[in-house]
């Protein structure tokens, strides 16, 4: 992937030198590792220490997190008075000991920091572009597995998930983990394609993977690894290959692994957590859209365009080939890791972007290997479709741009020297693809990419003061100086105002706000501004004395509309 003479034009692409400590890198592991480490940090980090926390699964983990260390229950899930009962307790249990291990430290206001609810969103992230490494290789040569892990972290999706203090990018480590163990146990079986370690090296890594992932969301890695495992069987008319994982005392291990906290669960509230979590989730998503999320078959392919980008160009220009190459254990396995799953997520009504993160990295794979092998380079009709790597950094750009200034009249002018160099270097990626071959394209695109998500994530996003309401509520709070305020709330329900404002923030209708702040000590109510002629009223109606504080302006990015909201605090509360 040498940029030989780098002169002229392709001098300006930051990617250029991310290809040359690309070719240093291919050279070991160890190295190999360290680059995808650097560039996954480079990729993930812009906005994850600034950006507020984010409506609405990820504001709702976050407050269920901080429940459980506000009252020492590290058992049951709630969201305030509510029980939480849609998925296991693993994530919450990483968010706690993170959160708990900065306030032993001394980490000020650690209960109230978002980014540190993330921490296991970011590792996780990155250890999947690691793993991804470490699975590919298994398939591919370190090039191309190299440029799969790459792939990874140029995937948009994962850089979302990476940001967000939810299950996907930690569930993403086990099912890598989980594919890679299964790829040893079925590929060892195929005399010349890998040679599997002896020992209980595999089965243990496949079956603790297993039981991780089923802690962090129930049984979605089980139906990923089912469905892969029984395709392979059935194309290959035998599943002996199974016994390499040890299926008897490894199912031992996994319920040994999963039944403490099962247990735990079903002793506190006998069956309401396996209702709720199978019967009023998991199965209401599968019988029909679900919470305003459902979608015909089909989306996914639609989104993969943008959530795989800029590999997904590639993917689908490769996409013949591999068909053709389908009878190779290799592309085999692969694909029924792929495919199954991709076809039962797609029949599911309700859909979510991140239901397909955990089948991105075959997809990364096989990309990568197309690329290796020669499939996708040098061949004028490839630039009509790459064409899409100059595209898309030019329309995201003037997008981001034009959706700042409507939204808060900001033309954020510290991101355009990143959107700049990523239309270049998205022009360079389609202009010399032929000239140059498709690895150092793809780098190139990559690089875009990152360069975008460098703008976005760390200049326009957080400077975006109305996507943030909680932020400015609880800020009034704060000013107040005064000992345990409190919030009530009218037309504005957010998660994220309960993080910040406190678990005890009660949402409520006009009357319950007047008699909320009615009541002795600090207290605050937010009123939207559609709902305050009937707060007023109520207020004058009981005498009520109340200082009235800012009105915030702002934009509820969940629903997607303009809101007012102002903010009143009683009169006479003790300080």
């Amino acid at each position: 992937m040498s940029t030989g003479s780098s002169v002229g034009p392709r001098t300006f692409c930051p990617g250029n030198y991310f290809a040359s400590f690309f070719d240093f890198a291919v050279r070991s592991h160890s190295r190999a590792a360290a680059m995808l480490l650097i560039a996954s940090l480079i990729a993930f980090l812009p906005g994850f220490f600034q950006i507020p926390p984010v409506d609405r699964d990820e504001a709702r983990f976050a407050q269920a997190t901080k429940q459980m260390i506000e009252t020492g229950d590290y058992i049951d899930i709630r969201f305030q008075d509510e029980l939480r009962y849609k998925k296991p307790i693993g994530i919450y249990l990483l968010q706690a000991t993170v959160v708990k291990t900065a306030e032993t430290l001394g980490f000020p206001h650690a209960r109230s920091t978002i980014w540190l609810y993330r921490v296991p969103s970011l590792f996780g992230a990155i250890g999947a572009v690691l793993l991804t490494y470490t699975c590919a290789l298994v398939f591919v040569s370190r090039r191309a597995a190299m440029l799969a892990a790459m792939i990874m972290v140029g995937s948009p999706l994962l850089g979302i998930e990476a940001r967000l203090a939810t299950t996907d990018a930690v569930l993403l480590v086990a099912v890598i983990a989980a594919m890679w163990a299964l790829a040893h146990a079925y590929l060892s079986t195929r005399d010349g394609i890998s040679t599997a370690p002896t020992g209980l090296a595999i089965p243990a890594v496949f079956w603790t993977a297993l039981a991780i992932g089923v802690e962090l969301k129930g049984p979605i890695i089980a139906m990923i690894v089912i469905l892969a495992a029984t395709t392979l069987s059935l194309v290959d008319r035998s599943a002996r290959w199974l016994t390499a994982l040890r299926p008897f005392p490894g199912f031992a291990w996994f319920v040994v692994l999963v039944l403490p906290w099962f247990a735990a669960i079903y002793g506190r509230t006998g069956s309401a957590f396996f209702v709720d979590s199978i019967g009023h989730d998991m199965l209401a998503k599968v019988v029909s859209g679900k919470e305003s999320h459902g979608a015909p078959p089909g989306l996914y392919f639609v989104l993969f365009f943008a959530t795989f980008f800029p590999a997904s160009v590639l993917a689908v220009l490769a996409a013949p080939s591999v068909w053709v190459a389908r009878h190779k254990p290799a592309i085999c396995f692969l694909l029924a890791w792929l495919v199954p799953s991709w076809i039962a997520f797609e029949l599911v009504p309700t859909k979510l972007p991140h239901y397909v993160l955990p089948l991105f990295p075959a997809a990364a794979i096989l990309t990568a290997g197309a690329v290796e092998s020669k499939l996708l380079s040098r061949q004028r009709w490839l630039e009509r479709g790459v064409i899409w790597w100059v595209v898309v950094p030019i329309a995201l750009s003037i997008a981001v741009i034009a959706g700042a200034f409507a939204i808060d009249r900001h033309l954020m002018f510290p991101a355009w020297p990143f959107f700049a160099a990523a239309i270049i270097c998205g022009l360079m990626a389609w202009k010399f693809y032929n000239i140059d071959g498709a690895p150092l394209a793809l780098i190139r695109a990559i690089t875009a990419v990152i360069l975008i998500v460098i703008g976005t994530f760390s200049f326009v996003v957080p400077a975006l003061g109305p996507l943030f309401p909680s932020v400015a509520l609880a800020h009034t709070m704060e000013e107040a100086g005064c000992q345990n305020p409190a919030a009530a709330s009218v037309g504005y329900e957010e998660p994220s105002l309960v993080f910040l404002a406190g678990t005890t923030t009660l949402f409520t209708d006009a009357s319950g706000a007047a008699a909320f702040l009615h009541e002795a000590g600090c207290r605050f109510a937010f009123v939207d501004a559609v709902q305050e002629p009937a707060f007023l009223l109520r207020a004058r109606a009981m005498k009520l004395h109340y200082d009235r504080g800012p009105r915030i302006n702002a934009f509820n990015l969940s629903k997607g509309q303009r809101i007012t909201i102002d903010v009143f605090r009683s009169v006479g509360g003790a300080p």
